[in-house]
């Protein structure tokens, strides 16, 4: 069946087909997380819509998982499968930048890195996530956390359009106006409704940002999360980044004897004018006395690719997330304890703040429920070796534990990992039938499975 799959494919798709037997397989076949090790009959490098709807045709037919595959970032490993079809969109790389209307059309294999590049050049950006490699596609399609979140609200909130090819091969651009209940479902359901290959997009006037990493010792954490948490629902909207903990690399702005140790670490970014960046920095750096920092004015992009170079392609990874309505004294002693613990220079805990645009956009407004918290905390498990993976997905699960006191019963899909499917629903709050009806409509044969899964309803 394998060679046949591969062969049909050929025969109707125009972009390259691999299969097993292939030259380029074992790299097409690979996905970010290193854990993950699957084998798909095929994998379709998608040039335009009509690949994709070859897909999903051939993966219903033959009666096979499809996965999708946009940027590749999955933690859990969604842009592959053992036996199946991956429509992989990474050809789509089209950023076309309409500066008047301060709009872009982007391709759903593109990574905020390009994206960032393309909106750069007109001095303006919409919020993305914090690491260049990221997929623009899983990240909007999920909710899209990011630097500029306070002040211009989640990704899927800038989304203006979505061609968008359906379970049974159709294409159709989903917005306010058309295909409403798709789009709604879009913006934050993830990939259950459909191969996004083309987003639309608000732009911002965004260029310079001020900001950058500030590096603490460890054992001032709880002091540094209750300045965080008073100074961020104080600050104007312009500022965000996050707060976080991390083994300190080995950078040139810090001390040789701070390498390898484990570090409090804040990246604020100001997106104001930028004139007032140092102001709106400085209690960061007034706070506790740094170990380092590496803060001033720079491009937006370039804060963005900041971390790209510790997390190469290939690393181990187990991820769980929550929501907290506040960082409470008793959250931070559990970050404190916790955070001080990081198992690994590429591991990282980090507390998002999502108020400000975020709370101004309704509950209902959106698949993406949670408007009323104030913060997104992230414990992402990455790590080189698998000899480790036991004890580093421990660490996870004891931090993600030791948080549940202070949280909100559900959490942010895009840090969820594979084995959190039970927690869908409170994923989803008051939105979930909703979500399910809107399924069954577009994907009733459940088609598009392979990922955060909203089964469609009966």
């Amino acid at each position: 069946m394998t060679k046949s799959v591969a062969d049909r494919l050929r025969k109707i798709a125009k972009g390259q087909v691999l299969g097993p037997e292939d030259p380029g397989y074992e790299e097409a076949r690979r996905v970010y997380n290193g854990m993950i090790d699957k084998r798909p009959a095929a994998v379709v490098r998608c040039t335009g819509t009509d690949d994709v709807a070859a897909a999903i045709r051939a993966a219903a037919d033959e009666g096979l998982d499809l996965s999708v595959r946009g940027g590749g970032h999955s933690a859990p490993g969604f842009g592959t499968n053992d036996g199946g079809i991956v429509a992989d969109l990474g050809p789509l790389q089209d950023v076309v930048v309409n500066p008047e209307a301060r709009t872009v059309r982007a391709g759903g294999g593109c990574t905020w890195k390009v994206f960032n590049e393309g909106t750069h050049v007109h001095g303006l950006a919409t919020t993305g996530g914090i690491i260049g490699s990221t997929g623009i596609a899983g990240l909007t399609l999920g909710g899209g956390i990011g630097y500029l979140t306070r002040r211009y609200g989640l990704s899927c909130d800038n989304l203006i359009s979505a061609e968008v090819v359906l379970a049974d091969g159709t294409v159709v651009v989903a917005s306010e106006t058309h295909y409403a209940d798709l789009f709604w479902a879009l913006r934050g359901g993830g990939g259950n409704f459909g191969v996004v290959t083309t987003f639309e997009y608000r732009l911002h006037p965004v260029a310079e940002v001020y900001g950058g990493p500030i590096v603490y010792p460890v054992h001032r954490a709880e002091d540094l999360v209750r300045f965080y948490r008073q100074y961020i629902a104080e600050a104007p909207e312009d500022l965000g980044g996050f707060l976080g903990f991390h083994m300190a690399p080995p950078l040139p702005f810090l001390p040789e004897e701070w390498h390898f140790r484990n570090v409090c670490l804040a990246v604020p970014c100001w997106a104001g004018p930028i004139e007032q960046g140092e102001k709106m920095v400085q209690p960061f750096l007034d706070v506790v006395r740094p170990i380092g920092s590496f803060v001033g004015p720079m491009p937006y992009p370039a804060l963005n690719t900041a971390f790209d170079e510790l997390l190469p392609k290939g690393l181990q990874h187990y991820w769980k997330a929550s929501f907290a309505r506040e960082l409470s004294d008793g959250a931070a002693k559990v970050h404190a304890d916790y955070g001080a613990k990081v198992p690994s220079i590429q591991s990282a805990v980090h507390l998002y703040p999502i108020d400000g645009a975020v709370q101004r956009v309704g509950a209902d407004e959106t698949a993406f429920a949670y408007r009323d918290v104030g913060f997104s905390p992230v414990v992402a498990g990455m790590w080189p070796d698998p000899a480790d993976n036991d004890r580093n997905i421990a660490w996870v699960r004891a931090y993600h534990d030791a948080l549940r006191p202070y949280s909100v019963e559900g959490g942010y899909i895009n840090f969820m990992d594979g084995d959190d499917q039970g927690r869908i629903e409170a994923n989803y709050q008051g939105n979930y039938k909703r979500l399910a009806a809107i399924k069954a409509t577009y994907d009733p044969d459940n088609v598009f499975h392979v990922n955060q899964n909203i089964e469609p309803s009966a």
